[in-house]
């Protein structure tokens, strides 16, 4: 009898799906204002009947603003595909009236100097909810018109406080373009008898899915790097109201329920005060009774993690205020068979709006005491920064100053003091000068971000990390840094505060009409500038020696246009070079010679005539989206070049229109005539660039002879071992798992793929365990991990002794081609610009590496 009731009930919830209205969300005991539209009066339909486009989103948040005097809506940016970014502000009219001085008033909370006066007692919270960050977690943001509509329509004593003693910021979709790419998926697969078995294509998007933005980045990886708009326009409205709640709405897999932080205890972030848990256990006590009475599955304290700070949940964490995530068991589309029987799309939805209730209500109960810590994290800034043995970093290239520039714009947009140098500083061997770097005092409001912008860190009181264990930005941009104690820091360093960095320019060293003119190779966007040049057939030559002529000298990888073998072609070389110095922020030299004092001459055989890339990148077919995405942002973006995104299943065509291919992480096999086309395409002349796997999938191809170690058992299995509790399994081995640290390795810098760097140590980022064998060539590995690699972040012995004295690049020929074989992925998340130098330098000069460096 239990079990056809069980039946019975699942099939009465099956068919209520298709008939729910907005009374199957919105809670009892409320009468809503009439002259306030339903999302239906307005889409046609009730809100998990279909997905919502972002398109009807925007429509409905637009006209329930516009028929309510609670809400103003505003829009902050536009995604890279034009779509509004588009936030609702909430709170009663008086307050709404004069929102200028909440806010003013809220922001001073911030300010140690101006906080001690402000009495928190009448002060309204400010609470952030925020939506769909990936975009096929769409139940967040269906959640989101129910959450307007409830806030715009509902009426009562409780609402009114509750509008009263609040500001709340509706963020109804974190990433429009990802999720208005699931919508159309979705919906487009939706029978009207709707099948709920897993297989159906509706629950298995095509790749990249919907996940990410448009360049398949994963926007909630991005609170910390800001590489992308809808990042940049999010943290600038951050920084202006400063929340003290923000909630972070997501989905996970089928068979899961409910999940509400706190996360696992003892993988909160160092720099997260005590007192901010202490505050999300408040809320949780809110969310478990909302969620009870609706009758819902839950969990918390397993699972995940606060520990990296650039997610939704976490960044909020080192700035005063309480993030909050919330995972719900996704239906990946309208309804789906798990564990439980049938998970329904408006179930999904129904939770999400449950969870946002919650938090408003335990928002208002808490009101003063979120206000009072807010206050307290920063008064407390001063007295961390008393304790320091660091009072400032300082930071900077003389050779480079785009990435100064970057990091510089990064930390200020996070509200980071930055000042620039007044006078020269020297630490540990490194010059630092006035127009050639930044300072960041530590005794500022923004204390733990800086400082956990710039630390490193090896230990950890848990071994395992849901996502990186360290983000130290100086190393990821590859720039020279110091730390600075009492003894080396004092205020008159500081020159002028910077309210936003002036993006470098740069100049033609000499007159036009030159002989030839050169372009060094330190400057981050100096290919963008060569490849303007080659693009239009310019004559590039590269020097592999060094040239000095009566002014300077010129060092391996110097870019040499000579003028006079394309004379036609001054005027608008000349013309080039002016774009170049205006936007590209890399010096042009003039020479007046081709006769040198010191090394080869311009004309010298050991030159090398540089060729445009026409660089397609591997995707689909078990292809990393995410870094697949990684290489067509660089490329596009920064160095705006054409790139072919190129399915894995097209190997087996005419690939003679390009001469670079790009292979990013992946997982699969070749076909034998996609192996024989691609190794003849090689063998003509062709450069491949690999990595991670994609290195791996070459070398099992047969396409190239580079080894990867396996792990050496043989001794273990000698020893006599104790029986393992089944309990520690999944602690085990989540510890061996390199989730993402930073490792030092060697470099040669007469080497071709090490042009142009400044240093012959540099850091690299490693999130996965397979090491490359040295090859029999020792030419062929340029630069190698050193005895003593790491550098920051969590790594286990095992891997640390497997990962030392390994090579970082594989150099392979094939005919008169070359695969270059990395071990780590050069453009992590868009904000590894150090590792960026490696992968272009690949792309423009791999294919003059001689070889005899080669294996």
């Amino acid at each position: 009898m239990k079990k056809h009731l069980t039946i019975l009930l699942t099939i009465l919830s099956f068919w209520s799906f298709a008939q729910v209205d907005m009374s199957y969300y919105l809670p009892g005991g409320l009468s809503y204002n009439p002259d306030i539209p339903t999302p239906k009066e307005v889409l046609g339909y009730h809100p998990g009947e279909w997905h919502v486009s972002h398109d009807q989103l925007l429509y409905y948040m637009r006209e329930v603003a516009a028929a309510s005097d609670r809400m103003i809506i505003d829009e902050i940016g536009r995604t890279y595909e034009g779509r509004p970014l588009v936030q609702i502000t909430i709170s009663n009219p008086v307050n709404l009236a004069n929102l200028d001085q909440v806010k003013a008033d809220h922001k001073k909370l911030t300010d140690p100097s101006a906080s001690g006066s402000m009495n928190t007692e009448e002060m309204p919270i400010v609470m952030w909810l925020g939506y769909s960050v990936h975009g096929n977690e769409a139940s967040g943001s269906n959640a989101a018109l129910i959450t307007a509509y409830y806030l715009a329509a509902a009426i009562g004593a409780e609402i009114d406080e509750m509008l009263e003693n609040s500001i709340i910021i509706l963020d109804p979709s974190f990433n429009p373009d990802g999720l208005h790419r699931f919508s159309s998926w979705v919906n487009m697969h939706r029978s009207h008898t709707i099948n709920p078995d897993p297989n159906d294509r509706e629950y298995d998007e095509v790749w990249p899915g919907g996940r990410t933005n448009h360049y398949w980045f994963d926007l909630n990886r991005d609170w910390l790097p800001l590489a992308h708009p809808e990042s940049r326009a999010r943290i600038a409205r951050f920084h202006e109201w400063k929340p003290n709640i923000l909630t972070d709405h997501h989905e996970m897999g089928t068979n899961s329920t409910f999940f509400f932080q706190p996360g696992i205890p003892s993988r909160k972030f160092p720099w997260t005060p005590d007192k901010n848990v202490e505050l999300t256990h408040k809320m949780a006590a809110f969310h478990a009774q909302y969620l009870d009475d609706i009758g819902s599955l839950y969990y918390s304290e397993e699972s995940f993690d606060d520990f990296y700070i650039g997610k939704g949940s976490t960044y909020p964490d080192v700035n005063g205020s309480v993030g909050i995530l919330f995972e719900q068991a996704s239906s990946r589309g309208h309804a789906q068979e798990n564990d439980y029987g049938i998970l329904t799309f408006p179930m999904a939805v129904k939770n999400h709006f449950t969870a946002s209730l919650s938090t408003l209500a335990s928002g208002i109960a808490h009101r003063k005491e979120f206000l009072d810590y807010q206050k307290e994290f920063y008064q407390g800034a001063a007295n961390l920064a008393s304790r320091d043995a660091v009072k400032a970093y300082v930071f900077g290239s003389a050779k480079d100053p785009v990435r100064n520039y970057e990091l510089a714009k990064m930390l200020v947009q996070h509200e980071i003091e930055v000042y620039e140098i007044k006078s020269s500083v020297s630490k540990n061997g490194k010059q630092f000068s006035s127009g050639n770097g930044y300072i960041v005092p530590m005794n500022q409001s923004q204390y733990r971000l800086a400082k956990a912008i710039f630390e490193t860190r090896t230990s950890f009181t848990d071994s395992l990390f849901y996502d990186v264990s360290t983000w130290t930005m100086p190393l990821a941009f590859n720039l020279p840094y110091a730390e600075l104690g009492s003894k080396d820091f004092n205020t008159g360093m500081l020159g002028e505060m910077v309210d936003y960095p002036s993006a470098p320019t740069a100049q033609l060293v000499g007159e036009k009409g030159a002989y030839a003119y050169a372009i060094e190779p330190y400057g981050y966007l100096g290919f963008r500038a060569i490849n303007r040049l080659l693009s239009k057939k310019v004559v590039v030559q590269m020097l592999h020696e060094t040239h000095s002529d009566a002014n300077r000298t010129y060092p391996r990888g110097t870019m040499i246009i000579p003028v006079g073998v394309q004379e036609n072609k001054r005027a608008w070389i000349e013309q080039t070079i002016d774009e170049i110095v205006k936007e590209d922020g890399v010096n042009v030299y003039s020479l007046n010679t081709g006769l040198a004092r010191k090394g080869v001459d311009l004309g010298s055989r050991s030159n090398t005539t540089m060729k445009a890339p026409k660089i397609a990148v591997l995707v689909e077919g078990g292809v990393s989206s995410y870094e697949a995405g990684e290489v067509w942002h660089l490329l596009d973006q920064r160095f705006k070049m054409k790139v072919t995104k190129l399915p894995v299943d097209r190997l087996s065509r005419d690939l003679s229109r390009y001469n670079r291919i790009v292979i990013p992480n992946m997982w699969g096999s070749l076909s034998d005539g996609q192996k024989k086309n691609l190794k003849e395409w090689i063998s003509q002349g062709g450069v491949v660039i690999a990595w991670k796997n994609g290195g791996k999938w070459l070398s099992d191809s047969e396409i190239t002879s580079v080894k990867y170690a396996s792990r050496d058992d043989e001794e273990d299995e000698e020893k006599e071992e104790p029986l393992k509790a089944y309990e520690n399994l999944d602690e085990e081995r989540g510890a061996q798992v390199t989730g993402g640290s930073i490792f030092e390795a060697k470099v040669d810098l007469t080497h071709p793929l090490a042009y142009g760097m400044e240093s012959d140590r540099m850091p690299l980022f490693r999130n996965h365990n397979l090491v490359m064998e040295r090859s029999k060539n020792e030419y062929a590995n340029p630069i190698v991990y050193t005895e003593n690699p790491l550098l920051s972040g969590y790594v286990s012995e095992e891997n640390l002794d497997r990962f030392k004295n390994s090579p970082a690049v594989t150099v392979s020929n094939v005919g008169r081609g070359k695969v270059i074989t990395l071990a780590d992925n050069p453009n992590f998340r868009a904000f590894w610009y150090g590792t960026n130098k490696i992968f272009m330098n690949a792309l423009f000069f791999g294919e003059a590496i001689s070889r005899g460096a080669g294996e």
